[in-house]
């Protein structure tokens, strides 16, 4: 006769056993989140001063920037006939021109320096004329006229040497667009495909948005965001706020008080994506500094938190697209 104790050990042996084969398999790990994206812009790139501080803000943070560049501030006085804006007289702009032969060459320099250091150099085109009335054809000639100048900048101002590969860079590089007041139309989006652009970076959103693609352009939008103390939504860039805080006239005094309140803007802006769906943050500036250079300060202030984390990436239109188009193709292949 079998002992009992035995028996009683071994039937609960058995139970322990069976419970643990059917317990449930440890649940897998989840998913990584998804870097945090912020996209930083200057629009028109013209002093050279704020090049290099430009430069040296990405140099500390690791952060790539888009530069908007706008064509005429590659001609001199003596060169600005060059340029013929749709439905005008040659050398008209609305924003002039470089002041010298000497400024135009060392403006190139930095434009050559950023590309080196993997920024984004991309088209604001030439006189920042407002093209919501022109005609593709309007738009195919200022896109022509900013390849034209970009691509034989040093010999149009007699600038030697000039730089090896210049020319291949200028042919090529340059894949995004930001039209100048942000004014769009129909005959863009049908000019900006034939004229090889790739991005458009012309559009507003009531808050941050993944940017779709249309007709072979990927459209991305400055968003709206809550801003001061009432939290009134405002368009993410340095103009619109500088007439939100003094309505286009500069009050230095207060260049703290708004320095503080943008920086607030964009780290609330920021703070909503990190922590929930980390949808790209895109924030705009000029090279102006306006109201003392408190959008300045704000813009360095925040880059040197955000961009310097593990989990961010502040990084050019150009790039994003890229890395969008990478994705596309790889799940292509593997579907």
């Amino acid at each position: 006769m079998p002992c009992l104790s035995r028996a009683v050990a071994f039937s609960l042996a058995s139970f322990v056993t069976a419970g643990a084969a059917l317990a449930d398999p440890p649940a897998p790990p989840a998913p990584a989140r998804p870097k945090q994206v912020v996209i930083i812009s200057f629009d028109s790139a013209r002093d050279i001063s704020q090049w290099k501080r430009s430069r040296a803000l990405a140099q500390r943070t690791g952060a790539h920037f888009t530069y908007f560049l706008s064509c005429v501030f590659l001609l001199s006085p003596e060169t600005r006939g060059q340029y013929t804006a749709p439905g005008k007289s040659a050398g008209k702009s609305n924003i002039g021109f470089a002041t010298s032969r000497q400024e135009v060459a060392e403006r190139l320099e930095q434009i050559g320096l950023a590309a080196h250091e993997g920024h984004d150099i991309a088209s604001h085109v030439c006189g920042h004329f407002d093209g919501k009335d022109w005609t593709k054809a309007d738009w195919l000639k200022e896109f022509g006229s900013f390849e034209h100048i970009l691509e034989n900048a040093y010999a149009i101002n007699g600038i030697a040497p000039e730089p090896e590969g210049w020319r291949d860079f200028a042919r090529h590089a340059v894949v995004g667009f930001r039209a100048p007041y942000l004014s769009t139309g129909k005959a863009l989006y049908e000019a900006l495909p034939a004229a090889g652009y790739q991005f458009d970076a012309s559009g507003v959103s009531k808050g941050p948005a993944l940017p779709p693609t249309v007709g072979g352009i990927t459209r991305f939008s400055l968003p709206l965001i809550p801003e001061g103390p009432t939290s009134r939504p405002v368009i993410a860039m340095d103009y619109n706020l500088y007439i939100r805080h003094s309505g286009g006239f500069e009050r230095p005094s207060k260049a703290g008080e708004f320095a503080d309140r943008t920086y607030q803007a964009f780290r609330t802006a920021f703070d909503a994506q990190y922590q929930g769906k980390r949808i790209p943050l895109e924030l705009g500036f000029h090279f102006t500094l306006m109201n003392n250079g408190a959008y300045w300060n704000a813009l360095e202030r925040f880059a040197g938190e955000v961009c310097v984390k593990s989990d961010v990436e502040c990084i050019s239109f150009r790039d994003y697209v890229s890395r969008q188009d990478g994705v596309q193709k790889q799940a292509s292949v593997g579907g």
